[in-house]
């Protein structure tokens, strides 16, 4: 079993990588400490922060560790197949992220267009879903997210919630979408004021809301289209 005294925790509080990381965030700590948290135990004769310095040395730092095998990983006195493979994987996270290009993210440029990316997901649904798209300056999909499920109420989907994620994502424009389970996308009354509030508060924030989609059964309607916008 290994010894208490060489877990993460053990470290004085305010030194803990862990605590660092949550008080001041990842790029607060050294590439020793971020393996560190991934090996999360050392053995007995040293400490996980011992091991991951020697795991990085024994690769001469990230750049070649980035292209090491299982083997050459579990080769290493202390590291097994199970902290080698979440070593790995955190790579390759980070490959799959720096390979990922603008331009493959999907782009709206018509009502039809942000129907057909929400109409599989929506169509179908028995409840009511208020789904928000944030865009970036190019009409790329930054982000999608639900943020009611419900009977539409102007008091309950409150522009706060979205355009709270709007700023998060620092996008420069949004499109909504609600579908109608009985498959009939026409607009309600309430669906329009809900559009028109939304939109005033994008106004104020310089955030354009660029379209309300209310999605049918494989048809849809866009409120700007109908002159609500």
């Amino acid at each position: 079993m290994q010894s208490e005294q060489l877990m993460i925790r053990d470290y004085p509080k305010d030194e803990r990588p862990r605590e660092r990381f949550i008080k001041y965030g990842p790029e607060s700590l050294s590439n020793q400490e971020l393996l560190a948290l991934m090996l999360r135990t050392g053995t007995k004769e040293e400490s996980v922060i011992q091991l991951s310095n020697r795991l990085l040395t024994h690769f001469e730092g990230l750049r070649l560790l980035k292209d090491a095998s299982l083997d050459e990983i579990t080769s290493i006195k202390g590291i097994g197949t199970a902290k080698a493979i979440q070593v790995l994987a955190a790579v390759e996270i980070g490959r799959r992220i720096s390979n990922l290009h603008h331009d493959d993210r999907y782009v709206i440029r018509s009502p039809e267009d942000g129907a057909k990316y929400v109409m599989n997901d929506m169509r179908f649904l028995s409840q009511e879903h208020f789904v928000t798209l944030y865009l970036n300056t190019k009409n790329q999909v930054l982000h999608k997210k639900t943020i009611f499920i419900g009977s539409l109420n102007a008091s309950i989907v409150h522009p706060r919630e979205i355009y709270k994620e709007a700023l998060r994502r620092s996008a420069a424009s949004i499109v909504c979408a609600h579908n109608h389970p009985s498959g009939d996308p026409t607009p309600s009354r309430e669906d329009i004021e809900v559009t028109r509030r939304i939109s005033e508060c994008g106004k104020i924030l310089g955030i354009e809301l660029l379209d309300h989609l209310i999605i049918g059964e494989n048809k849809f309607v866009s409120l700007k289209e109908k002159g609500y916008l």
